[in-house]
């Protein structure tokens, strides 16, 4: 048996992140800008990551005034791999040190037939959510690496990683994708001390999705989630704290599903 102290405070310290510093990519609102603020309630200083800086000020603002925690905006591109090199470099600068917590969220997708993809299209959904989640955290776990940090890195994927539905080939391709480049990683980066995991949401409302899912279309859906309704941003806050802090010091390539049992569903 271990000899850990069973009390409030120990329980409480498994999931305190002070000291931490996080990057969160697609911050600029919905998810992202959700793990942003959860991971800085939990103690962690924040860089918020999106092609446009400008757009993040509000969201810096209110993470420092609500929890007093450090934020800092910063421009980055997932496209873009001297855009990305640049982000980090100036997250680290402003949250005063290497990296240790990266939550890799920035993602697009698209709606058509699987005959009607461009290749355009399909550069655009796989080379965002696949590449540019590789590259992040390519870049990342060298820093990391190189510094000899021990550090975390959660990557959002899909149940669409894992199933499929109608008119989202690229995005199902690319979550795919990234399901089985988190084990790889988690593999290879194991050594270092730098886990790797993700966590696989279901339906959630957001910016991307909102009219389909507002619709007759999310009227269809609810119908195949055994719980009967979407998910809550704050549904993924256990997942996230446990994948970012010592609470999950023994996880690397794990995938937590939190989607009401849809996987399970046999619709």
């Amino acid at each position: 048996m271990s000899d850990l102290p069973h009390t409030n405070a120990y329980l409480s310290s498994l999931f305190d992140l002070t000291g931490h510093r996080a990057l969160i990519t697609g911050a600029s609102g919905g998810l992202g800008l959700h793990f942003a603020r959860t991971l800085a309630r939990a103690g962690a200083s924040v860089a918020l990551a999106a092609r446009r800086a400008d757009k993040l000020a509000d969201a810096v603002k209110g993470i420092e005034r609500d929890f007093g925690a450090k934020a800092v905006a910063v421009s980055m591109d997932v496209a873009d791999r001297n855009s990305i090199n640049a982000a980090i470099d100036e997250a680290a600068k402003g949250l005063g040190g290497v990296l240790d917590v990266i939550v890799n969220n920035a993602g697009v997708s698209g709606t058509k037939r699987p005959l009607d993809y461009t290749d355009e299209d399909w550069d655009w959904v796989v080379g965002t959510n696949l590449k540019g989640a590789w590259a992040v955290m390519q870049e990342s776990a060298r820093r990391l690496v190189e510094s000899k940090t021990p550090g975390s890195i959660i990557n959002i994927t899909s149940i669409l990683g894992s199933r499929v539905t109608h008119l989202l080939t690229p995005y199902i391709a690319a979550k795919g994708g990234l399901k089985q480049l988190t084990q790889a990683m988690a593999l290879e980066l194991a050594r270092y001390d730098v886990r790797v995991n993700s966590i696989a949401p279901g339906y959630y409302i957001t910016e991307m999705n909102r009219k389909e899912l507002e619709g007759d279309v999310g009227g269809t859906m609810l119908k195949r989630i055994p719980t009967r309704r979407f998910g809550q941003y704050e549904n993924l806050d256990g997942a996230l704290l446990l994948l970012a802090s010592k609470a999950g010091a023994h996880m690397t390539g794990s995938e937590i599903v939190v989607d009401g049992g849809h996987l399970i569903s046999a619709l």
